[in-house]
């Protein structure tokens, strides 16, 4: 008799549980959604590539400048790095397609800078870089 009264009830604690897991499951996704894609991809290619010479702090400049808030900045502009007259005199502001294509072939988008990419860096390398600044506070 014992037996029987148990059997429900681990039937319905069996079945709890399986909702459980089940709505753990179908949540998983969403939850993981909600983090930006790539974030740990993306900050591993800013340390591969960039690190030794930049760094995201502000007024922590290197042998390059610091890029904290580098996106919507105007190029040459950190008053306390001393930039190529170049860089200085490009006239434009940083955006994350023109932050990627400089750091791919940064001739080619200011001719005379004084960046030299250490082992160069591939197009998909640098987008993911220009997404890690932005969302470290590149904007």
């Amino acid at each position: 008799m014992q037996s029987r009264l148990q059997t429900p009830r681990s039937s319905w604690l069996r079945t709890i549980a399986a909702a459980g897991a089940v709505t753990l499951l179908l949540s998983t996704p969403s939850s993981l959604a909600q983090q930006p894609a790539g974030d740990e991809a993306a900050h591993q290619a800013f340390n591969n590539s960039c690190r030794t010479c930049h760094s995201v702090k502000e007024g922590d400049n290197r042998l390059g400048p610091n890029l904290n808030k580098i996106l919507g900045r105007k190029a040459g502009s950190l008053p306390d790095y001393n930039y190529s007259s170049a860089m200085k005199d490009a006239g434009f502001v940083w955006d994350q397609d023109k932050l990627t294509r400089f750091m791919v072939k940064p001739d080619e988008v200011v001719s005379g800078n004084k960046m030299q990419p250490y082992g160069g860096i591939s197009a998909e390398e640098a987008a993911k870089v220009a997404a890690y600044l932005q969302a470290t506070g590149g904007q």
